[in-house]
């Protein structure tokens, strides 16, 4: 997909939908790669020069999300990667997986998510 002023509103607008359903800050956009490599250095370590690979990647201690539009081919899938990555935000403990994969296809199909609370431990007595 070719970026312009009016795809990048519609990705603003699908992240901040997306971000208030899972209970979670927006995080910054970054949308090409020139993007990532003009970011700070320790904001994007790890997946910096490798992101152009990727349809998406989170940054998850920077809040930060790159959406790799170029690479991109249809709405569909831009809507996926969206949710892919805020989902990696929201259950950040979470991988890949089946579990991963269903939190997903529940958010592309308008689930909520309660913000993210840590469990107390219950200790035997």
């Amino acid at each position: 997909m070719k970026i312009d002023p009016d795809l990048r509103l519609q990705i603003m607008e699908k992240v901040g939908i997306y971000s208030n359903r899972f209970s979670i800050p927006e995080p910054r956009l970054l949308l090409t790669t020139k993007d990532v490599l003009d970011a700070p250095k320790e904001m994007t370590e790890g997946r910096r020069t490798s992101a152009y690979k990727y349809y998406g990647v989170s940054y998850l201690q920077h809040n930060l999300v790159f959406v790799n539009v170029r690479k991109i081919p249809d709405e569909k899938i831009l809507e996926n990667t969206i949710v892919h990555e805020l989902i990696h935000m929201r259950f950040q403990y979470l991988a890949h997986g089946k579990r991963f994969n269903k939190l997903v296809r529940q958010g592309l199909r308008g689930k909520t998510f309660p913000p993210y609370r840590k469990r107390n431990k219950i200790s035997a007595i």
